[in-house]
This record gives C-alpha cells, sequence and structure tokens, in this order.
C-alpha cells in the first residue's frame, strides 16, 4: 500500500516545500494535496473550496509534514493532523520551535518528531520512520 502525505508551510516556503515533495513522491509516496498550484484565494467561495481540499488533504494523509514557521491555515491543519493523530514531522527553518518562550506545547506531543538542519537529514528522518 502506498503511503500519503501532507505538507503544509506558507507560500513563501513554496520552494522547499515544492522540494520536499518531489524527494517524498520520488521514493513511491503519494501527496494527498498540492497547495501550491493554487493562485491566492480571491472570494469567500475560493476561500471555502480550497479549505475543504485541504481538510480532506490532511484526513487522507498517513503522515503530516510541517515546514515552520508557517501561516494561520498551515497551524490549523498542524491541528487538524494533531487530533487525527497523525505521526508530525517538522521541519524548523528558523529554530523558533526550541525557543521556550515562543513555542507551542502542541509541537512536543508524542506524535511529533521535530527537526532542524539539512533538508536531506530531514528527509532521511522520514523515510526511517515511515518506510
Amino acid at each position: 500500500m502506498t503511503k500519503k502525505f501532507y505538507l503544509a508551510s506558507s507560500f513563501k516556503n513554496s520552494p522547499l516545500v515544492n522540494l520536499i515533495a518531489t524527494r517524498l513522491r520520488e521514493n513511491g509516496w503519494q501527496q494527498t494535496y498540492d497547495w501550491t498550484k493554487n493562485q491566492r484565494a480571491a472570494s469567500f467561495a475560493d476561500l471555502n473550496k480550497i479549505g475543504q481540499e485541504e481538510y480532506q488533504g490532511v484526513v487522507e494523509s498517513d503522515f503530516f509534514v510541517f515546514l515552520f514557521p508557517a501561516g494561520k491555515g498551515a497551524n490549523i491543519e498542524f491541528g487538524i493532523a494533531t487530533a487525527l493523530k497523525k505521526p508530525i514531522y517538522i521541519f524548523d527553518c528558523t529554530n523558533e520551535i526550541e525557543d521556550f518562550a515562543e513555542t507551542s506545547t502542541f509541537y512536543f506531543l508524542d506524535n511529533v518528531l521535530r527537526f532542524s538542519g539539512d533538508v536531506q537529514e530531514f528527509f532521511e528522518l522520514i523515510l526511517e520512520n515511515e518506510g
């Protein structure tokens, strides 16, 4: 059975999101939804459609990848993945998660693996746990 993943972040991180998604797909895994192909929402109807698709993508995933820092939408997706008890892999691009005054309790749950460092090592961490 092919494993499925959802990758959340912000539009400003799209190049890194696409790099990691490509590497995961090359490993044979399926991306449940690629929000980087979207244009910015121009209406409430657009927001509803995109929100439904992103929600469904998180629900259908076997594991959740979170590139941090990210915007409110990605953090809500993180919350959905947390509620569904998905394995979560955080790539902390700024080491902000380790700043006790700024971090969130939810980044330290048992189903969450936090990583800061090289992209290749992050991919290997996911491969080791999901492969």
